[in-house]
């Protein structure tokens, strides 16, 4: 009997070998012909991610953990095909891999660059496209295929937890720099997944929350953003997000992951899903059918279902094809595929310096008061306020973390810059510092996995400073610099009294610090180190100038100092608005936990919000998100959209705007009318004549941003858009319409700060969509 099954064993392994030598090897040219060979089975794995007990504490991901520990995410092989793993990297300010392994010597650490706001804050397609560069080269030396990243949801509120990562509240600022970092990554030979699409306006209750928005609001605003960058920069991949949009999960979703991203905009790569595993009320089958190709992390029973759906007719074989076709079309473009000849060692010095570069042209000079900056040689010596002086953070916590080779503080930065801080002071809040680290971890919930170490820097509690410090230091000091730093991240959103307002103690110690100081006759500088919007209302009155580093990456201690000194004269500005209280954007009211009368977020459960066991958000003001809101009903905000300082000022004339065929273009000569050279970025927003929709005020359509202008020196800026970028979204005949009139271009340095405008007359059009995110409840809409 035991020869007998020796035998049989020896026949199989033969008869496999065999069918293995026969296979054909997947190549560029014969998808066809290996999807043939392939089995059911196969396929199935090919759809789903090799992730094993990604939700435990401590494990790694599927197969990446043997070649690249720490990485995200894998596609499984098929050896006998020729398909290789490909590995999925989180981001998206960097490559996110383990920077230690096991009986390795070696460290792998990646580039901590800008955080998304900081990118976009520089208002440069062009850096953006620096950036994608450098990312997608530390992709493929690093052994991994594939960056999640960037993201790209709307700033709809100031307390969404995960901002940081986004660009801005406009989506055409963010699919415009979205669109270069993809462009920059993918002319690397790696690839990016655009994410989390779509309406991933909130962490809380993320993975179910109902995001009840219209249909126009959804294509004028969330879904814009990623129309411009798939269709200008065809993104290897997207990232399906977790939760619902009108009753249905975003990853079950036909009309958004078929209707519209593919129908409606030609998207040309493959859907994977956000990190979530088997939902017990989203069937995998689902998933499949409306165009998720990959399940992420991917475990064994979601193959299962898919040949058990084959086999039982629940789900059809052309649809399992489709996505197994995308997946090889897709696999054979990575350096996996390619045989990338990867080192572990790209040029982190190169990667440090342009991240210094993009850091100084993101910084944002919101005030400079009698020209406090940049400093003068007379500064020789500054008192550092704020622990995040001494603990920078250069991004935020969650994936969206970077394991950086060092962070440079505020300290080093000055003393590289000869500037040198108050002994004492320093020497006190360096000792804090290490109390605070240990008593952070001692009082750690080890269930907060978000307050882990690797998962980004923590932010830790201000030191109490008394009255005679800080007399001591205003007598000693020739400047004060306070430092006031927010941390946030993945998984919980901001509180509104933690995170988006200052403590009492941060704005007496801003009250004090001014005071005393000024009674000396020596400038106080407040540095915001946040990847999001703070409260500066109460106290902006008080220092000589503020300055929003955002987390500038692991050079922002260098970065500020060249802002400080003048080394580099900054230019960025912001991608949204900063308002006066949180409570002034219409979305807060309806942002999770909010108590409205109290006027605090809670961790108790909203019960109006709930229905059939999970959490929605209402949508309520529509298309009046960000300055849409605040320019359309004239409401005060502390700074507006698109505003930032410089250490010269600019004039704009000449402007211009003309029409052929399709193409719009806007021109303006700007001239560098101050004193030191510097750079301007220019806005051009639309106002359009009265139709059929409502609209707001004006709209953001283009921007662009001049070279180092010298003292005196002009430059005529181009800026380029297509008609239909004029349209509004009409519900009722499923279409962008442009309405036939004149059209006023306002070009300014802000959505408040109008230099001059241009008409033009334009035809109607009518652009016919699919219907598709019907929305399942009524909203209460805001209008004018």
């Amino acid at each position: 009997m035991k020869k007998i099954i020796t035998t049989t064993i020896c026949i199989i392994l033969m008869e496999m070998n065999l069918l293995a030598q026969n296979a054909p090897q997947l190549r560029a040219d014969n998808i066809s012909e290996v999807m043939k060979a392939m089995t059911l089975e196969e396929k199935a794995q090919l759809l789903v991610g090799g992730a094993n007990n990604f939700f435990s504490e401590g494990a790694t991901v599927g197969r990446a953990a043997e070649s690249v520990p720490g990485a995200a995410g894998t596609t499984t092989a098929i050896p006998r095909l020729g398909i290789p793993e490909t590995i999925l990297t989180d981001g998206p300010a960097g490559v996110r891999i383990n920077p230690t392994r096991e009986n390795d010597s070696k460290t792998y650490y990646a580039t901590g660059f800008p955080i998304g706001t900081a990118i976009a804050a520089t208002w440069n397609t062009g850096l953006a496209d620096e950036i994608g560069h450098a990312i997608g080269n530390e992709v493929k030396e690093y052994h991994c295929d594939v960056i999640l990243g960037p993201g790209m949801n709307l700033h709809r509120n100031p307390l969404c937890g995960r901002n940081f990562e986004y660009y801005s509240e406009d989506p055409v600022l963010t699919g415009k720099i979205a669109a270069a970092y993809v462009r920059g990554v993918q002319a690397e030979g790696a690839g990016t997944s655009i994410k989390h699409y779509a309406v991933n306006s909130q962490e809380t209750q993320r993975t179910s929350v109902d995001e009840r928005v219209s249909q126009r609001a959804a294509r004028e605003l969330y879904l814009k953003g990623f129309e411009i960058a798939v269709r200008e920069s065809q993104p290897w991949t997207v990232m399906s997000s977790y939760n619902r949009i009108n009753g249905e999960y975003s990853q079950g979703s036909h009309d958004l992951l078929t209707k519209i991203l593919r129908d409606d905009w030609g998207f040309q790569g493959i859907v994977m899903t956000d990190w979530i595993g088997i939902r017990d009320d989203l069937p995998v089958i689902k998933e499949v059918a409306a165009g998720n190709d990959l399940m992420e992390p991917g475990q064994p029973q979601q193959a299962k279902a898919i040949v058990e759906g084959v086999h039982n007719g629940s789900l059809s074989m052309e649809d399992v094809d489709r996505n197994v076709r995308r997946m090889l079309e897709y696999i054979v473009k990575t350096p996996a595929f390619n045989k990338y000849n990867a080192t572990n060692a790209p040029d982190l010095r190169q990667h440090a310096e342009l991240t210094r570069k993009v850091a100084n042209e993101g910084i944002v000079l919101l005030k400079n008061t009698n020209g406090a900056l940049p400093f003068g040689s007379n500064v020789k010596t500054v008192s550092l306020f704020g622990i995040s002086s001494y603990h920078f953070l250069s991004g935020g916590t969650g994936s969206g973390c970077v394991h950086t080779p060092y962070v440079v503080d505020m300290v080093t930065g000055l003393n590289n810059a000869g500037i040198q801080t108050t002994e004492e002071l320093t020497a006190v809040y360096r000792k804090y510092l290490e109390f605070a680290k240990l008593k952070f971890e001692a009082d750690r919930d080890p269930s907060k996995w978000f307050q882990r170490e690797e998962f980004g820097q923590q932010k830790y509690p201000e030191m109490e400073v008394s009255e005679r410090c800080y007399r001591k230091e205003a007598a000693n000091a020739d400047a004060a610099i306070i430092t006031i730093g927010r941390q946030a991240g993945e998984g919980i959103d901001r509180d509104v009294n933690t995170e988006f307002n200052l403590s009492d103690f941060e704005r007496d110690m801003i009250i004090k610090v001014s005071n005393l100081f000024h009674q000396e006759g020596k400038p106080v500088i407040v540095v915001i180190n946040s990847g999001s919007v703070v409260e500066t209302a109460s106290w902006k009155n008080y220092p000589d100038a503020i300055i929003v580093a955002w987390q500038p990456g692991e050079e922002g201690g260098n970065s500020m100092a060249d802002i400080l000194t003048g080394k580099a004269n900054p230019s960025g500005k912001l991608t949204m608005t900063w308002p006066m209280a949180a409570s002034d954007h219409p979305s807060t009211k309806n942002f999770p936990d909010y108590d409205q009368d109290m006027y605090q977020f809670t961790d108790r459960a909203v019960s109006n919000r709930q229905i059939s066991g999970f959490h929605f958000t209402n949508h309520e003001e529509d298309i009046y998100v960000g300055y849409r809101y605040f320019d359309s009903f004239n409401k005060d905000v502390s700074f507006p959209f698109g505003y930032g300082l410089s250490y010269t000022t600019f004039e704009y004339d000449k402007p211009a705007v003309s029409i052929k065929g399709e193409e719009i273009t806007v021109s303006v000569n700007v001239r560098n009318s101050g004193k030191v050279a510097g750079k301007e970025a220019v806005q051009v927003y639309v106002s359009a004549p009265q139709g059929c929709l409502e609209k707001p005020e004006k709209e953001l359509k283009a921007f662009g941003k001049t070279r180092t202008l010298q003292p005196g020196e002009n430059e005529t800026l181009t800026m380029k858009l297509r008609r239909r970028d004029l349209a509004s979204y009409d519900e009722s005949q499923t279409a962008w319409v442009v309405d036939e009139g004149t059209y006023t271009f306002k070009i300014g340095a802000s959505v408040a700060d109008i230099r001059c405008t241009a008409t033009l007359k334009v035809a109607g059009m009518t652009e016919k969509t699919t219907n598709a995110l019907a929305p399942n409840a009524k909203l209460n809409l805001l209008r004018k």
